[in-house]
């Protein structure tokens, strides 16, 4: 009872953040608050796990959903899905409800991340922040729709390299790691943009940059998308490439118009080496009382 009690008043006070008149805090400040924030956030995955156990067969199902698509794409008997150990289907359990806790309570870890790091921050960075946050997060989650919806397609083409008379015995503790790095490659490439308007913002990179080394950066990415996507088939590649140019060309596009809001395309087409126009004319300087032997 007492430590309900405990967790109940942790959550019904806002963890302490004393400051000084010079609006600093001191380092023992700092770790209690953050310790504050990892509790919290520890409880609530916790809590999460728990709930995730009672819809583990629908979680199990959404996640076979890719292969059992592929599958049916294929000959009988090409493929079939296994576990090998005692407690494979048990650790199997724990690792799809912790992965539904984790995303589920996604923005509640995200949110005492931030809040522990926001204090710290100047007004502008706290602005960039909020419009990184609040593009991040849509922009994750459709890389990792587009990446569940060709993996249905990348299984088919790897497991029909099987040979005639030969059965693909899928170890589906294998399958889960499979499926979950299929999409957090796709989540991920999907921030590169993002982060390209972030170096811009930042004054790393400007447009005309990014316009001049367009075909090249185009080329990477399609050996990206090649090298980072499990599957290896043409059409994961494709399905991840072709959105991750078409929104480097947007972030070029954006980054084009916030150099010209800041006044940087007045200097474009100029020589590194040439002098600016500063309009400025040096005062002469005029030297009285002084005899011709004076130094």
């Amino acid at each position: 009872m007492t430590i309900v009690t405990g967790v109940a008043r942790m959550f019904s006070t806002a963890p302490v953040t004393p400051m000084g008149p010079d609006g600093k805090m001191a380092l023992a400040d700092h770790l209690r608050e953050l310790r504050g924030r990892l509790l919290r956030a520890i409880c609530v995955l916790i809590v999460a796990v728990v709930v995730a156990l009672f819809f583990y067969k629908d979680l199990f199902a959404l996640i076979k959903e890719p292969y059992d698509l592929a599958r049916a794409e294929l000959p009988n008997g090409t493929t079939k899905a296994v576990t090998s150990g005692v407690a494979s289907g048990l650790l199997l359990q724990l690792k799809i409800c912790a992965l539904t806790a984790v995303v589920a309570t996604s923005p509640y870890w995200l949110y005492q991340i931030w809040a522990f790091i926001v204090p710290g921050l100047h007004p502008h960075e706290r602005r960039y922040s909020r419009a990184f946050l609040a593009v991040a997060g849509p922009l994750f989650i459709a890389g990792v729709a587009t990446g569940y919806f060709v993996l249905p397609k990348g299984l088919e083409v790897l497991i029909g390299f099987t040979p005639d008379g030969v059965e693909n015995l899928v170890d589906f503790d294998h399958y889960f790691s499979f499926f979950v790095r299929m999409l957090l490659v796709f989540g991920v490439a999907y921030q590169i943009p993002l982060f390209v308007i972030l170096l811009n913002l930042a004054g790393v990179v400007r447009g005309k940059t990014l316009g001049q080394y367009r075909p090249w950066i185009i080329l990477g990415t399609f050996v990206f998308a090649a090298a980072a996507t499990p599957s290896t088939d043409p059409f994961s590649m494709l399905f991840l490439a072709v959105p991750m140019t078409l929104l480097f060309l947007i972030s070029e596009i954006v980054a084009r118009i916030l150099d010209k809001r800041r006044g940087l395309t007045q200097y474009d087409g100029l020589d590194d080496d040439q002098a600016s126009d500063l309009g400025y004319e040096p005062d002469v300087i005029t030297y009285s009382g002084l005899s011709e032997d004076d130094d």
